[in-house]
């Protein structure tokens, strides 16, 4: 019988040892998943320039990279359930490799759309999930602190990627570039032979994107645009373990889904007020406001899902969770950019990315008051049958039975009366 939603597991796992060198090559596979997609923005106002496109055609490239990504997550668990982690974010690695090779001789955005998105997203979604399922596995009392440094990962490539690919760039071309990345991407094989079975004892991702070409867009240059999302990710970098310290404490983490709804809600203002930057110093406070909120939010992601589910189901819900986001980051950004085509302009894309959070935010907030309140009256009622069921009923019973044996006394000393066979047992 599984073990209720969010409790303890049947076996407990071992919450430190070779769990720790587990979170570092989590550390290494949730890195290349989530940054690489928004690393690789930074080629993107110069692909469109060579291949004569609009940004809505060019957004598809991350769009189909991020939905493959997602939307993989249920090949990606039954792969795990079935064969393990270390094989799957192995397989994934030299798919991101030969992805990345294969797009370097591409000669249409099309072309970019099969390896980057299409092989490269199947890459990333075999190294994404079976990341966030082993972490559970090892851990549990310091699992929230344990995804948190996991999930710093993320801002770490992200604030390294973005302008060391800038530097690939201008060194090689964006056809040498992607080569040597996809060397890189073969570092993933390494972290993935690392995630050793245990042993039983038995997005908000169109801001991200458009960050980059938004800045160029107003004048900035291509270094210091570049260095906007190294700054977002660096502040990202020190938020996911902070949060996930935080969530690990007694006054949070029995409330995270609170704890997690309004960290969405931080990012959605974030996204409102980004129009209201006009220069680069505020374009810079955009950039740590906006990563310390997507840090919060992708630190305790993937615990609060674990708090609803528990972790015996954790491997299944992420698959069907990741399918579910596939359709907003496939269809996100190439909307955003398509207004950004019809407009002219990048802040109604802020603002409607915006506003679509923080709704969403207060939507997640309102079903979040409501379960916690039914899971108190649940345990409210449950305590009240305990107490009853295990009320002491000898205090009751005792008037009664001293009356009976009183009773059988007298009767029992009455003369010349012989005491019937019911009495007797009596």
């Amino acid at each position: 019988m599984p073990p209720p939603a969010g409790g303890p597991p049947l076996h407990p796992p071992p919450d430190g040892g070779w769990g720790w060198v587990v979170v570092a090559a989590s550390f290494i596979s949730i890195g290349f998943s989530y940054a690489f997609p928004k690393a690789i923005t930074v080629f993107f106002k110069e692909i469109q320039q060579i291949f004569s496109t609009s940004y809505s055609e060019i957004a598809w490239i991350s769009s189909i990279m991020l939905a493959v990504m997602y939307a993989g997550g249920p090949i990606s668990s039954i792969l795990v359930n079935k064969y393990g982690s270390r094989p799957v974010v192995m397989l994934g690695g030299l798919l991101c490799c030969v992805g990345l090779v294969a797009a370097s001789f591409s000669t249409s955005v099309i072309e970019l759309y099969v390896t980057v998105g299409f092989i490269g997203g199947l890459g990333l979604a075999f190294n994404l999930q079976p990341a966030l399922t082993i972490i559970g596995k090892y851990f549990y009392k310091k699992r929230p602190m344990a995804n948190g440094l996991a999930m710093a990962g993320s801002p770490v490539f992200l604030s390294t990627l973005a302008p060391f690919n800038q530097f690939l760039f201008n060194m090689f071309g964006w056809k040498g570039s992607f080569m040597i990345l996809g060397g890189i991407l073969l570092n993933a094989c390494v972290a993935g032979a690392l995630m050793r079975p245990v042993e039983s004892k038995l997005r908000f991702f169109a801001p991200v994107i458009f960050l980059a070409p938004y800045a160029k867009d107003k004048g900035i240059d291509e270094y210091s645009a570049a260095f906007l999302l190294s700054v977002m990710a660096f502040v990202d970098m020190f938020a996911r373990p902070a949060v996930g310290f935080i969530a690990n404490t007694k006054l949070v983490r029995p409330r995270i889904q609170y704890f997690f709804s309004f960290a969405i809600m931080f990012t959605g203002v974030c996204h409102l007020l980004c129009p209201l930057a006009e220069d680069y110093i505020s374009l810079v406070f955009y950039a740590i406001f906006f990563g310390l909120g997507f840090g919060s939010v992708s630190s305790i992601l993937f615990e609060s899902l674990m708090d609803l589910v528990g972790a015996q189901r954790f491997s299944s819900a992420v698959g069907l969770v990741t399918i579910v986001e596939c359709c907003p980051v496939l269809l996100g950004p190439p909307l955003a950019g398509k207004l950004v085509d019809e407009t002219g302009e990048y802040k109604y894309m802020y603002i409607a990315c915006g506003a679509i959070v923080f709704l969403a935010s207060v939507w997640l907030l309102i079903g979040n008051t409501i379960n916690y309140r039914l899971l108190a009256k649940e345990k409210k009622l449950e305590k009240a049958k305990a107490e009853t069921y295990n009320k002491p009923e000898s205090r009751e019973s005792e008037p009664l039975n001293a009356s009976k044996q009183r009773d059988v006394e007298v009767k029992s000393t009455r003369p010349g009366r012989h005491l019937s066979e019911r009495e007797t047992n009596i």
